[in-house]
């Protein structure tokens, strides 16, 4: 048999970067990074690297993405898995947002060969530049028979982490990520990946003085959905709550998650801005999903014509088990 064929996408970010007068901006293509990497394979003693054939998608920092992007990164993604030789997917993309970009492309994973994201910390021209190591561990676990049917995962600074429930947690070190649980459900979205507009999120952090009106200016933009990353276990202020059902009124989706880290959130306090009080006015709980995953898994959703139930529901299945 011959060698197994891995895609690489290069998307641009901290593993293709180069330090500037003006800091680090990203500079390799993909072949620089197949150079890069072929050189790690040989460092760790592999004589034989698996066939890569490289698409060069854009170069970014993740943290300049436009959700347009993102879908298209998705698309490139089931572009790749069109072709049956290939054995799996690597796709090198900054870590500011990584882990919306890859939950966005596990939403619509209903492949089982392996995606795998990867990226760095340190720019590749850093002298212990950490994006070669990772790129080879990546390509290794998208060649691995044990990452079929897995999902989207992630492989930075460490073993392979599931993309579900992941959040960075770390801006310097080179193990970049942790997941608030290890076993979150897989719900997916059934419609093909969208090639015109998505549906606009808004994420409004909520803190104590927090003005009312942000919600009511993201309900005058015509945001679809907004996700409230709400303090402790989902609790706000009261005026918050009815700006809330006011947004809930006119059609917006809302959608209560936590600036905490672990844990579930779950609709315990009241006193008028409580996460009891947010769902008594309309708003559902994102019990396991933070934030910025919460609002990928809402665009997709919604851009795919999800009602509110189908919304409810989708949340409660991302729970573990």
């Amino acid at each position: 048999m011959g060698r197994k064929r891995i895609v690489l996408i290069t998307t641009g970010g901290t593993v293709a970067a180069h330090q500037t007068a003006g800091g680090a901006v990203p500079v390799l293509h993909s072949s620089d990074l197949v150079h890069l990497t072929r050189e790690a394979f040989d460092s760790a003693g592999t004589t034989e690297p698996p066939d890569i054939t490289t698409v060069d998608l854009m170069t970014r920092d993740s943290s300049a993405l436009h959700t347009t992007d993102q879908f298209i990164i998705a698309t490139s993604v089931a572009g790749a898995l069109a072709d049956p030789q290939v054995a799996g997917v690597v796709v090198t993309h900054g870590t500011d947002t990584m882990e919306e970009t890859a939950y966005l492309v596990d939403l619509y994973a209903h492949d089982p060969r392996p995606v795998v994201f990867t990226g760095a910390q340190r720019p590749s021209d850093h002298p212990d530049a950490d994006g070669p190591a990772n790129i080879v561990a990546a390509i290794a676990c998208a060649i691995d028979p044990a990452s079929t049917g897995h999902g989207v995962q992630i492989v930075v600074g460490g073993d392979p982490q599931p993309v579900r429930g992941l959040f960075k947690v770390e801006t310097e070190a080179l193990a970049a990520y942790d997941v608030v649980h290890p076993a979150l459900g897989r719900p997916l979205v059934d419609l093909p990946i969208p090639a015109g507009r998505s549906a606009r999120v808004d994420t409004i952090a909520l803190y104590p003085g927090v003005s009312p009106g942000t919600i009511a200016a993201a309900v005058a933009q015509n945001a679809a959905g907004i996700v409230l990353s709400a303090t402790g276990s989902g609790n706000t202020h009261p005026d918050i709550t009815a700006q809330v059902s006011l947004a809930v009124q006119q059609g917006v989706t809302v959608v209560v998650s936590t600036r905490v880290p672990y844990g579930e959130v779950a609709a315990r306090y009241g006193g008028g801005g409580g996460a009891v009080d947010l769902v008594a006015a309309g708003a559902l709980v994102s019990a396991w999903l933070r934030a910025p995953q919460a609002r990928m898994a809402l665009i997709a959703l919604l851009t795919a014509g999800a009602t509110r139930d189908d919304v409810a529901s989708f949340l409660a299945s991302s729970g573990p088990g």
